[in-house]
Formats: structure tokens, C-alpha cells, sequence
């Protein structure tokens, strides 16, 4: 990859030297990429680099090899859920889940299409019920893509369901780097969705 333009959705950041990112997005036409914003921690980068955003990314490198340089602009912006503590939660597990389940640079469009739409779904509000089966779906959907899909039994109890995923999920990817930081990640979304549809 010499250099890529694409609409893509920040997943995870990372701080990298005194003011530096490195971030992974998803990218519709190339999976999950990274790259260095020289800057990312400044005032200006700061509401753009927000999980769950979706921008316009340039990726630019010498060598494949190499991390890319990322520069970008703000197409939809994410930035108010981060006040309201349910939406905050949801939006936050599954982008990080996205950001470390994926392998970097393959393809997947369901994937990339599912999120948005998770996304937009917890965006626009309304019953916490109906856009967290799309969570839900969604964990499923990337279980499937991974090639770990074909132990889960269908429910149609919400609160069922979460419980049958997060044991897929710490069977085959929560596992090692992080796993406690995820799963807490997880059981923080959970409890607020307990209380929210009791």
C-alpha cells in the first residue's frame, strides 16, 4: 500500500510518542488499517481521532511494510454519545472489538457495512432494546467471519444472547493481550443495558 483514500471508521487509538497516535480504522475496500497522525493528541485531531467516527483517511508509505502516515478529515461525527453513558459503552466495545479481532488488511465489507449500521442505529437512539440485538447481531456476524459461528445457538432473549456471545467471545478472541481490559469493556455495556431495559 503506497497510498490509500478511503471512508473508513476509527476503532482504537494508541498513544505514540510525545504527541502522536497510531490508529486502526476500518476501511470498507481494505479491512482494518493503521497509521501514524502525527498530532493525533493535539486540540484539533483530538474530536476527529473518536472511536466510532467516520472519516475520510489517507494512508501514505514508502513499503508495505511500513506503518503508514494517516492524514483525515471528519465525515460524521460520534462525538455526543460520549456524554450519554449507555450509548458511550456500546459504541466503545464494539469498535474496540472490531480493532482487535480483525486482522489488518483483508477484506471485509459485511463487516465494514454492519458496523456503520450498528453505529448509526446507537446514534440515532430511541429503545435501548432495538439497537442493542443489533450489537448483538453484529458480535455474532464477526464470531461467523472468524470462523467461530457454528456454536452459537439462536435465542431471542436479549440478555440470553449476551451471556451466549460473551462466551464465544472469550473462547476465541478475548483471549491474551488485553483480554481482562475487553471483557471489562464488555461487562460495563452489559450492566448498563440491565438496568436500562429491567
Amino acid at each position: 500500500m503506497a497510498e490509500l483514500r478511503a471512508s473508513a471508521i476509527v476503532c482504537t487509538l494508541r498513544a505514540h510518542g510525545e504527541h502522536g497516535v497510531i490508529a486502526r480504522l476500518l476501511t470498507r475496500e481494505v479491512g482494518l488499517q493503521a497509521g501514524y497522525v502525527q498530532g493525533g493528541r493535539s486540540k484539533r485531531l483530538r474530536p476527529i481521532l473518536l472511536p466510532g467516527n467516520v472519516v475520510a483517511a489517507q494512508f501514505r508509505s514508502r513499503t508495505v511494510e511500513q506503518l503508514a502516515a494517516l492524514t483525515l478529515e471528519l465525515q460524521v461525527s460520534r462525538a455526543p454519545l460520549m456524554h450519554e453513558p449507555l450509548p458511550a459503552a456500546a459504541l466503545e466495545w464494539v469498535t474496540s472489538l472490531t480493532g482487535m479481532a480483525l486482522p489488518e488488511g483483508q477484506k471485509y465489507p459485511e463487516i465494514y457495512d454492519a458496523l456503520d449500521a450498528v453505529l448509526t442505529a446507537i446514534d440515532v437512539g430511541g429503545v435501548a432494546r432495538r439497537w442493542a440485538i443489533a450489537v448483538v447481531r453484529y458480535e455474532v456476524l464477526l464470531l461467523e467471519r472468524l470462523g467461530y459461528g457454528a456454536e452459537i445457538a439462536p435465542t431471542h432473549d436479549l440478555m440470553t444472547a449476551m451471556d451466549r456471545n460473551r462466551v464465544a467471545l472469550n473462547d476465541h478472541i478475548l483471549q491474551g493481550f488485553r483480554s481482562d481490559e475487553m471483557a471489562a469493556l464488555r461487562e460495563r455495556l452489559v450492566e448498563r443495558l440491565r438496568r436500562a431495559i429491567a
